[in-house]
């Protein structure tokens, strides 16, 4: 069963497993899982990696999708994730902004120095909320959405997500250590403003490494 966190006839909001795609067209991704738990047309939104979980949401019906997705593309949809990176990011908070280009062949993105057919902007803001041994959790907010965006522009920098390999990380000892930790929004009827959020399991690595008690007040 997939964790609902809202429902109602415009949308849904709830828990993407890790482990499960968001959207393959297939019976296992989030889509088929939510229509079976449901009952009624799911419209994907936005998407996370297939071995990140945390808070998504999907529209119920067509003219919702339209006004949600509308909001993601003005900058309305607010995501904000955490992640443990190998390394301690300096400054403590700040932005990053690169160019990526996706290569469809091999699934990677890459920072690129100059423009080329391809390439897109990628903005995001992170701040440190605490370290150790050699590790930090940090907050991001991301401003746009490109394929595996904070697992790229972190590792491009010598600070690599713990447990991706595919960008460099040598930590072995966990899955991808990014959770979509809240989503901020309009409701596309209402008009109301929208906020859920979730942690990860904080009995596993690598996030038992750290006292979320303290950064409690940094995170709601």
């Amino acid at each position: 069963m997939i964790e609902i966190l809202y429902e109602d006839r415009e949308m849904v909001v709830c828990i993407k497993p890790v482990g499960v795609l968001s959207q393959c067209d297939g019976e296992e991704d989030m889509v088929a899982l939510l229509k079976n738990q449901l009952g009624g047309e799911i419209f994907p939104l936005h998407r996370l990696d297939r071995n990140v979980g945390g808070v998504m949401a999907f529209a119920r019906n067509a003219k919702a999708a339209a006004v949600l997705s509308a909001q993601i593309q003005g900058g309305g949809f607010v995501k904000r994730y955490l992640a443990v990176v190998g390394g301690i990011p300096q400054p403590e908070a700040g932005e990053m902004r690169d160019l990526l280009f996706k290569d469809s062949r091999s699934g990677r993105s890459f920072v690129v120095t100059r423009p080329r057919k391809g390439t897109k902007e990628a903005r995001l803001a992170y701040r440190i909320l605490v370290s150790s041994e050699g590790r930090s959790l940090v907050l991001v907010r991301l401003f746009t959405g490109r394929t595996h965006q904070i697992r790229v522009q972190f590792a491009f920098r010598k600070m690599p997500l713990l447990g991706d390999g595919k960008y460099g990380s040598r930590d072995k000892g966990c899955g991808i250590a990014l959770w979509s930790h809240r989503l901020t929004f309009t409701h596309p009827i209402s008009g109301e403003e929208m906020s859920f959020c979730s942690l990860p399991d904080r009995s596993e690595y690598p996030w038992k490494l750290f006292d979320f008690g303290g950064v409690r007040e940094m995170i709601e």
